[in-house]
């Protein structure tokens, strides 16, 4: 059988093109016009306060669900049928962009103040369908504020909070003045938690004022705070004598400190309270060697332990204290100071051979006494 094919007539393949389109009209007519719910926008808005304290450096978004601020009700397409699932709506440019424009328009910005973060952890707007045609919304809102510090990023407080309305399923109007008015408030709350905290909260303070005074008790059995006005005597070598040895006596001189910080108007004020003290019963004489020659030994190896502290109070300065690390700075400070006081009192006995060289000692004297009187402990 010869082998043959049909060709459509011209008419007929036009015809099948006729009978396609409104097949496709139809399809496409059949999807509603309203589906896509058009994006809601975010209205600056003015608050009843100028801040004195910060202003907004940045805003970070840390919402688990960025896709969309509001999941809004639409209005039903047929009147009388039920209200279709909540859609997704964002704000007009995308949830981060709309709020950081909102927050710079609504509130000045000036530089000079504390550089506040705001961390976007949840900004949501649900809708659900209620009773009668209407539609109820729940506004949610988690904001975290930090103070940007210029060494780290420091938490200060946290806003929870949010509002409800009921609208009419074919009107959104309240909508975005409610949303506005939820954000309007969490600013207001981080304005007056600022005013409250900035002159006592230690994390908002801007600077470190060390303040030093010595411990001069004697009311302490076993211990000898320094005193220039009181210096060692030999009843203060209570410690039992040690075997025959090199040294006629021996003094057991120290320091230390404790500081109590307290922040009056940002400013952390650290009352420092220096002891520099000797221990009684670690300190002993030989029999038959209380002279003053010995005696003025050992005075001045706790007259160089003043000296150092005096050096340790010049080291912590305000200059070289931060808000945020004055603690550590001043313990490795003293660990720096301890370890000088150490070193200095092996070289003091060292070059006097424990008091023996008269020479040596007397050159000792005359340096300890210039750095007594330099540093105001003597006139």
């Amino acid at each position: 059988m010869p082998a043959f094919s049909v060709k459509w007539p011209a008419m007929l393949r036009r015809g099948w093109w006729l009978l396609v389109l409104p097949v496709l009209a139809l399809i496409l007519a059949a999807v509603p016009a309203g589906t896509r719910e058009t994006p809601l926008v975010l209205q600056p808005v003015k608050l009843p306060f100028t801040p004195t304290q910060f202003y907004v450096a940045h805003i970070r978004d840390e919402r688990p669900n960025r896709a969309a601020v509001a999941w809004l009700v639409p209005a039903s397409a047929k009147a009388g049928t039920p209200l279709p699932a909540a859609q997704p709506v964002d704000l007009q440019g995308g949830g981060l962009a709309a709020i950081q424009a909102f927050v710079r328009q609504s509130l000045p910005r000036n530089s000079a103040l504390r550089p506040i973060q705001i961390r976007l952890r949840e900004c949501r707007v649900q809708e659900k369908a209620a009773a009668n045609g209407a539609v109820e919304g729940q506004i949610n809102l988690d904001l975290a504020f930090d103070y940007q510090t210029p060494e780290r990023t420091v938490f200060l407080t946290q806003y929870r909070g949010g509002a409800r309305y009921v609208r009419n399923a074919a009107d959104r109007t309240p909508v975005e003045p409610t949303l506005r008015q939820a954000l309007a408030s969490s600013l207001v709350y981080l304005n007056t938690w600022l005013n409250q905290a900035a002159a006592t909260d230690v994390r908002l303070a801007t600077a470190v004022h060390p303040t030093f005074h010595y411990e001069t008790r004697r009311t302490e059995t076993d211990t000898v705070f320094y005193d220039p006005a009181h210096p060692l005597t030999w009843t203060d070598f209570t410690g039992q004598p040690r075997p025959r040895g090199m040294y006629a006596a021996s003094v057991f001189p120290s320091f230390a400190y404790q500081g109590r910080p307290r922040v009056r108007n940002g400013v952390v004020e650290l009352d420092i309270l220096l002891s520099v003290f000797v221990v009684r019963s670690s300190s002993w004489v030989a029999p038959g060697q209380q002279t003053a020659v010995n005696l003025n030994h050992e005075q001045r190896h706790f007259d160089l332990v003043r000296i150092v502290a005096e050096r340790f109070r010049r080291k912590a300065s305000p200059d070289s204290l931060t808000v945020e690390d004055y603690n550590s700075i001043l313990q490795l400070q003293y660990l720096k100071s301890f370890t000088e006081m150490n070193h200095v009192q092996d070289q003091y006995d060292a070059e006097t051979h424990g008091g023996t060289d008269l020479a040596a000692q007397e050159r000792w004297n005359r340096r300890i006494d210039a750095d007594l009187k330099k540093y105001g402990v003597i006139r």
